[in-house]
C-alpha cells in the first residue's frame, strides 16, 4: 500500500497534515533548498508534538543540502539523531566518489535509520542502488534537485521509475517517490509500487512549495491513494 508523505515546517503544518491523512509527516524547509534543514530547535518541538499527539505517525527529517563529505553528513546525522525522528534523509548530490562517503556511514546504519534521496537530474554509478543497501540504509528515494516545478517524469519515464522501485524494494529497503508531485501524478506512479510517495508543493496553497499547507489539497491526495488501493 503506498502511503502519503507530507513535508510540514512547523508544529501548525505537522497537525494539519495529520489530521488530514498524511502517513509520514517528513520535516523540511523549502526556503533553503532541495532538502532544506529546519533548525534542530524546532525540529524537537515537531517530533515532541507528533508523539504526544492522538495522530502519531513515523517521522523523517532531512540534514539539509550538505555535499558529500563523511565528515559533514555524520555531523549532520548525529544531530538529527537527537532529535528522535524515525529517518534521517540524506541528499546525493553529484560527487565523484560515493564510496567515499559511503563507508563511514556504515558505523551509524545500525543505530540510525538513513533514507538515501537520489536525484532525477543526476546521472549515478550503476551500483548506487545496491551499494547503498550494502552501506546499511533502511530506504532511497527518488526526488528533485532542482525545484522549477518539472517532475520527475520530466527526467524520466514511467518505466525507468518502475524499473528502479522493484530493484530497491527488491533489496529490502523502502522506496519513495518525491519530487513537484501534483494530484495527477498519483495515478500514475501509485501503481509502480513505491512504499510512499512525497508531497510539499502539490500539497501547498497555489501549489507553491513556500506557502502554507492547504488541508484541502491534503485531503484530495490521501483519496487519490486510497482510491487506487
Amino acid at each position: 500500500m503506498t502511503q502519503l508523505l507530507i513535508s510540514v515546517t512547523s508544529v501548525e503544518e505537522a497537525q494539519l497534515a495529520l489530521e488530514n491523512g498524511a502517513d509520514i509527516i517528513d520535516l523540511k524547509d523549502p526556503h533553503s533548498g532541495a532538502l532544506g534543514a529546519l533548525p534542530l530547535p524546532l525540529i524537537k518541538s515537531i517530533v515532541h508534538y507528533i508523539h504526544t499527539s492522538n495522530h502519531s505517525k513515523p517521522i523523517s527529517a532531512t540534514i539539509g543540502d550538505i555535499p558529500m563529505q563523511s565528515d559533514l553528513i555524520l555531523e549532520q546525522v548525529k544531530l538529527l539523531a537527537s532529535a528522535k525522528v524515525d529517518f534521517i534523509k540524506i541528499g546525493f548530490f553529484e560527487a565523484g566518489n560515493y564510496q567515499a562517503c559511503l563507508a563511514p556511514l556504515k558505523a551509524v546504519t545500525e543505530s540510525t535509520s538513513l533514507v538515501a534521496v537520489l536525484f532525477a537530474e543526476y546521472v549515478y554509478p550503476p551500483t548506487i542502488v545496491e551499494d547503498i543497501k550494502h552501506a546499511g540504509f533502511k530506504g532511497l528515494m527518488l526526488d528533485t534537485a532542482h525545484k522549477n516545478g518539472l517532475t520527475i517524469l520530466y527526467y524520466h519515464n514511467r518505466q525507468y521509475c518502475e524499473d528502479l522501485a522493484k530493484k530497491v524494494i527488491a533489496t529490502g529497503m523502502t522506496f519513495g517517490l518525491a519530487g513537484s508531485l501534483k494530484l495527477q501524478d498519483i495515478a500514475t506512479l501509485s501503481p509502480l509500487g513505491p512504499t510512499y510517495l512525497g508531497f510539499r508543493s502539490g500539497a501547498c496553497a497555489k501549489y507553491s512549495r513556500t506557502k502554507n499547507l492547504d488541508k484541502n489539497n491534503i485531503k484530495a491526495l490521501n483519496k487519490a491513494l486510497k482510491i487506487l488501493l
